[in-house]
C-alpha cells in the first residue's frame, strides 16, 4: 500500500536530476508555456504559442543545467543561471513593445507575459512544480478574465489620453475651446509635427478629463466632431 515513505521517495525522484525528472520538467514547460501561448495567439499577438513554449522550456533547461552542475561537481550557486534568465528575457520582451507612428504603445502585456513565462519555467526547472502550475493558471486568468475587467474599467473612465491630428496650429485653440464648452478639460498638451502626413498638418497628444459623467466612447465622439480635427485615436 502506498505510504508516506513511498511518497517521500517519489518526491525525491521528481526533484532530483534524472531522466524521469528531466522529461517531466520539460514536458510540463511545454504544457504550461503552451497554455499561455495559445491564449496570446488567439488574440493575434506576435509572441504566441511557439514563443511562449520556447521561453518556458529554455528557462527550465537553464535551471536544470545549473542544478546538474551542483549535483555533479558539488559546488556552485543554484540561483546564478536563473538570475541571468530573468535579466536576459528583458531583451526579448522589449522586442515585442512597439510605439506606433501615432504614439500608441503596443505589446506591454505580451512582454510581461513572456517574462512571467520565463519565471514559470525557472520554477519548473528547479522542481517547484506546485508554484509553476499555480502560476500557469493565474497567468491565464489574468490574460483572459482580467482583460475583460480592464477593458470595462477603461471604457468607463472619464479620463482619456488622445493623439489628435489638426489641419493647422490655429485649430488647436478652437479644439480646446470646444472641449471647454462640453465640460471637458484639456491638460498635458504636447504639439508636434505630423510625421504621417505630407501636408502642413500638426499633431498633438493630450489628456482629456470630463467633469460630467461620460464614458470613453462619448469623449472620443465629442473630440472627433470638432472642426479642424482630421484624426483622433486613444493612446
Amino acid at each position: 500500500m502506498f505510504g508516506l515513505q513511498d511518497s517521500g521517495q517519489w518526491l525525491n525522484l521528481v526533484r532530483e536530476v534524472n531522466w524521469f525528472s528531466i522529461l517531466l520538467r520539460l514536458c510540463l514547460a511545454i504544457l504550461c508555456g503552451g497554455i499561455i501561448g495559445i491564449e496570446r495567439g488567439r488574440k493575434g499577438r506576435t509572441a504566441g504559442f511557439r514563443t511562449h513554449v520556447l521561453v518556458c522550456m529554455g528557462s527550465t533547461l537553464t535551471v536544470l543545467a545549473n542544478q546538474y552542475m551542483i549535483q555533479v561537481f558539488g559546488n556552485g550557486d543554484p540561483a546564478r543561471l536563473g538570475a541571468q534568465v530573468i535579466n536576459g528575457i528583458g531583451f526579448l520582451g522589449a522586442g515585442t513593445i512597439i510605439v506606433t507612428g501615432r504614439h500608441k504603445v503596443k505589446g506591454l502585456t505580451t512582454a510581461a507575459g513572456l517574462w512571467a513565462s520565463a519565471c514559470m519555467g525557472l520554477a519548473i526547472g528547479i522542481g517547484f512544480y506546485e508554484a509553476a502550475v499555480a502560476a500557469c493558471l493565474l497567468i491565464l486568468f489574468v490574460n483572459s478574465a482580467l482583460h475583460r475587467m480592464d477593458s470595462y474599467v477603461v471604457a468607463k473612465s472619464k479620463v482619456v489620453e488622445l493623439y489628435v491630428e489638426f489641419g493647422t496650429v490655429e485649430d488647436i485653440s478652437g479644439f480646446i475651446g470646444r472641449m471647454r464648452d462640453k465640460d471637458i478639460r484639456v491638460s498635458e498638451l504636447e504639439v508636434t509635427k505630423n510625421t504621417n502626413s505630407v501636408d502642413s498638418s500638426v499633431a498633438a497628444t493630450m489628456l482629456l478629463r470630463s467633469t460630467v459623467k461620460r464614458d470613453r466612447v462619448e469623449i472620443l465622439a465629442v473630440a472627433s466632431d470638432v472642426k479642424g480635427v482630421k484624426f483622433v485615436e486613444a493612446i
